[in-house]
Order: C-alpha cells, then sequence, then structure tokens
C-alpha cells in the first residue's frame, strides 16, 4: 500500500501542472482566468482523499497483524481472517488521516502553491 501512496502522490502532480498548464495563456488574470486555475484543485481533493484511504486501509491491516501475534498461540479463532475492517474503530478516521502530518503537509503545500498561482501573486 506504500506503493499506491506513492504513485497517487506522483499523479497528484502530475494532474495538477497539466491542469495548470493547459489552461491556456496568463493574460491578465480575469475572473473566468481564475476559476480556471482552481480546477487543478479537482484532482488534488480527490487524489488527497484516494491517499488517506490507503493509509487508512494500511493502519487497519497493521491492527490486524498485531492481532493475530498477541492471539495466535491462546486461540485459532480469525487466525486466518484478512478481513481488516474490525478494527476500523481503533484507527483513526480518513478524513482525520487526510490532515496528518504526512499528507497534510504534502497536499497543502500544493493547494497554497494553487492560490498563490491563481491568484498570480509570484
Amino acid at each position: 500500500m506504500a506503493f499506491n501512496s506513492f504513485m497517487i502522490k506522483g499523479w497528484t502532480l502530475t494532474l495538477v501542472v497539466a491542469s495548470l498548464l493547459l489552461r491556456g495563456t496568463k493574460g491578465t488574470g480575469t475572473e473566468s482566468q481564475v476559476w480556471a486555475d482552481f480546477i487543478a484543485f479537482i484532482p488534488l481533493l480527490v487524489f488527497w482523499f484516494l491517499d488517506a484511504y490507503f493509509l487508512w486501509q494500511e493502519r487497519m491491516y497493521r491492527k490486524l497483524y498485531e492481532w493475530v501475534v498477541a492471539n495466535r498461540l491462546a486461540t485459532d479463532e480469525f487466525l486466518l481472517d484478512l478481513n481488516a475492517y474490525r478494527f476500523k474503530e481503533e484507527v483513526q478516521s480518513r478524513f482525520r488521516i487526510m490532515f496528518s502530518t504526512t499528507l497534510g503537509w504534502f497536499y497543502g503545500a500544493i493547494a497554497v502553491l494553487i492560490v498563490i498561482y491563481a491568484l498570480r501573486l509570484f
């Protein structure tokens, strides 16, 4: 799942930059051009949530692994069950993971750069 996260980050950068570059010439920054720049937020938000979803699943599978290691000698119950969703109450929610340190800084920095580009502050 770490590879999925890596690929999502790469595709996020690619699609955000492509959506900003395909908008056309900069011009004078009319209102319609500024809104066209904010279209770059669509792939950013979609991939941000998808990255948080994969991290959420990875954390549930870690809890499953910890449970199997702790209970393998005590019982045979659920040892081969790969359904990690029974541990979803023990991990943070997807939206909380979206704003974790690793994801928040990466996607937040891209969001700030989109706003700066849209408002032509540099």
